[in-house]
């Protein structure tokens, strides 16, 4: 799929670029030949990031007889030693173990990495990545703001890698149908898409400053974020409610049906953006909304129709629109990263997506499912219910180097991840934004862009983004 980065601005960048991150000075540039697989070659993959969704990287990788979990690399030890204790359950080979990426991506013998860290990191160790040769499977969101989103897209075409976008729904094979359904007809002209991601989620509380934790690697776990002193709610999974670090429910679930919600639709980017939200009923550290609503308007589709994108975020009592989330639905929500009690309330949530047209509407219940109501009596219409696995489909690509068959390619990635951020960036600023899908900027907002591209944060030296990949 064709990249939505302006084209004459990557040649133009790509063609001034050299040793682009000479002040880290610790990644290696592509050296060796291209890697031919055989039928029966195992990849070599390091799972990056253990604590929470890493762990469900390997796991997967685990079930895969062409693969090998060669190495891992987690900033807390003791994270580390109780996944090796876990592996060696499993009956998995032990994998050689690093703290900093930067020390792993020196083994020439690693084909892939898969990167499970927190938001704020995912950018600039996907470009690592991409520049030490090693291709990339990244979650979601690939980015902690639009720009450096770009910088990755740029970095896996200038190094041509293989690099997927871990919105595991793109790999559901009921949702793959349900889309293809919609394309076929089946609602008539889909002009309205809404995202749910309605998730059970209580209070973190207030932390108080205390000393790191021992083995506990603050430094390169805080990386390009400002460095704040260490509490509860800057450590495991509570990152992601804090702007500094995560994009709070709408950038954790939520990007998961933004990007079924704008595939569906048959979207990309869009020409006004209105966001309204708040941190409602909780006095407690989270920086984020807990309760957000966001409209995306596209005026200029080439079918001269227009369309609407809405996206809500909620996080307490719900009830379950389309049957989303209820036992009637079947399928369930996106399988939830352990070590979070909050995920683990499947009946109490609401996650999917509902797409309207002219002749019905779809539902999609997570990322396995499908329903549809079709006419004025709102009929029972097709549905099914079968999942997929994109790490299999990355590994796939990985041995046939074969990047159109990514059912995630990191150019859709950045095209989702981009509405997630500037509804984001609507709702901080307080109002409606006006966008150039062409030129990708916002128009007359500057304090709006500086968020987009991080510049009211800024990256902590040297843990820098970098302008030229």
């Amino acid at each position: 799929m064709e990249s939505e980065v302006n084209r004459r601005e990557f040649i133009k960048t790509s063609a001034k670029t050299g040793a682009g991150l000479a002040a880290l000075g610790s990644i290696n540039f592509l050296t060796k030949p291209e890697r031919v697989f055989g039928a029966n070659d195992r990849v070599r993959i390091a799972v990056v990031g253990l604590h929470g969704q890493g762990w469900a990287h390997v796991r997967q990788y685990s079930k895969m007889d062409d693969v090998e979990i060669a190495a891992v690399c987690d900033v807390d030890e003791n994270v580390t030693s109780q996944r090796l204790g876990e592996m060696e359950k499993m009956n998995i080979p032990k994998p050689a173990t690093y703290v900093d990426l930067r020390k792993l991506l020196d083994d020439k013998s690693i084909d892939a990495i898969s990167i499970a860290t927190p938001n704020h990191w995912h950018s600039l160790q996907a470009i690592w990545g991409c520049q030490a040769g090693k291709d990339v499977y990244v979650e979601k969101p690939m980015c902690h703001n639009m720009w450096e989103g770009q910088q990755v897209v740029r970095a896996a075409q200038k190094y041509d890698r293989v690099v997927q976008h871990g919105t595991n729904s793109r790999s559901g094979a009921a949702i793959i149908e349900g889309v293809q359904r919609m394309r076929d007809g089946l609602v008539g002209d889909v002009y309205l898409s809404r995202g749910l991601c309605y998730k059970w989620r209580n209070t973190i509380g207030k932390a108080p400053v205390e000393p790191v934790p021992a083995g506990f690697h603050f430094d390169l776990w805080t990386g390009p974020a400002p460095m704040k002193p260490f509490t509860r709610n800057r450590y495991h999974y509570n990152w992601h409610w804090v702007w500094d670090t995560g994009n709070g429910d709408f950038g954790n679930q939520g990007i998961h049906e933004l990007d079924v919600a704008r595939w569906g639709l048959g979207v990309k980017y869009p020409n006004r953006i209105a966001a309204i939200g708040a941190h409602v009923m909780f006095d407690d550290d989270q920086t984020t909304p807990n309760v957000l609503n966001v409209a995306y308007y596209y005026d200029d589709m080439p079918d001269g129709k227009k369309r609407i994108l809405e996206f809500e975020v909620r996080h307490w009592c719900t009830n379950h629109e389309a049957q989303i989330g209820s036992p009637q639905f079947g399928g369930g929500d996106v399988p939830a990263a352990e070590g979070n009690a909050a995920e683990k309330k499947g009946p109490k949530n609401t996650i999917g997506n509902i797409f309207y047209g002219s002749k019905g509407y779809l539902a999609m219940n997570g990322y396995d499912s499908y329903k549809s109501w079709i006419g004025e009596e709102q009929e029972p219409g097709p549905h099914a219910e079968a999942g997929g696995n994109n790490w299999a489909n990355f590994i796939a690509c990985v041995k046939s180097r074969k990047k159109e068959e990514l059912n995630a390619p990191i150019e859709e990635g950045l095209i989702s991840c981009s509405l997630l951020h500037l509804g984001n960036a609507s709702h901080r600023v307080g109002r409606a934004l006006h966008f150039d899908p062409v030129k990708l900027e916002v128009i007359g907002d500057r304090e709006a862009s500086l968020i987009l591209r991080d510049g009211d944060r800024g990256y902590r030296k040297p843990y820098v983004v970098p302008e030229k990949v």
